[in-house]
């Protein structure tokens, strides 16, 4: 069982503004709820108890909502999420990335269905909650397959060698420290703090499988503009 999880909530979210003007994205309504209590109690109901909330822009509006809650969330400060990509809030909870654990877009809602059938899958190593598409769409996290491992992860993919998005979950399980190790290595580069957090996992899979943890039927939704929140069947 998977015991720690990490999301990933410190940006504004711009092209929401101006539902952000005093918020972070994270704590938008999406069905009556905010983004990160469907992602927390998602996690809660798949099995998840450490749940690790890294937050940037109006943190102090997160903190009150997560006390709120009764405190059943940690939370990590990214003092650098305006100036480094989402690599730098995996940074914040950098001592978490240890067994097993799972990390999580902070501006993306999941069923809790859909978490327990990505976590079903128990092999050793480090997994990719993947979609298949026929198209891709603006902004999408591409992922290339082949035979049956994922062999590349960015946005600048050719669409007509990637045939999957990123569903903005990373699962690691017994991996090794392989995880922590290349965050290290991609953060350290030169310009490393812009990289997406994605660019782990890219690295990783040029050195050792990583599983695509295959999602079909929907059940999530990246919150990225307004439409977007009236698109949501959960």
């Amino acid at each position: 069982m998977i015991d720690t999880a990490v999301i990933l909530s410190a940006g504004q979210g711009s092209r929401l503004l101006p539902l952000t003007i005093d918020r972070p994205k994270c704590l938008i309504e999406v069905g009556g709820k905010a983004i990160i209590d469907h992602q927390l109690d998602a996690l809660a109901a798949a099995g998840v108890r450490r749940r690790i909330v890294v937050g940037g822009y109006r943190a102090d509006r997160l903190a009150a909502h997560l006390a709120a809650r009764g405190g059943d969330a940690e939370l990590r400060i990214n003092p650098f999420w305006a100036v480094s990509s989402s690599i730098g809030s995996v940074w914040a909870a950098r001592d978490a990335l240890a067994g097993d654990f799972v990390i999580v877009n902070g501006d993306t809602v999941y069923t809790p269905a859909l978490i327990r059938a990505g976590l079903a899958d128990d092999a050793p190593g480090i997994g990719l909650f993947v979609e298949p598409i026929a198209h891709a769409e603006q902004d999408d996290m591409l992922v290339a397959v082949s035979d049956g491992v994922v062999t590349a992860v960015a946005k600048t993919l050719d669409p007509a060698a990637a045939h999957h998005r990123s569903l903005g979950f990373i699962v690691a399980r017994q991996d090794g420290g392989a995880y922590r190790a290349m965050l290290d290595a991609v953060i350290a580069r030169e310009d490393g703090i812009r990289s997406f957090h994605h660019q782990i996992v890219h690295e990783i899979a040029q050195r050792q499988p990583v599983r695509p943890l295959l999602i079909r039927g929907g059940g999530w939704a990246e919150i990225d503009r307004p439409e977007d929140i009236a698109g949501w069947r959960g």
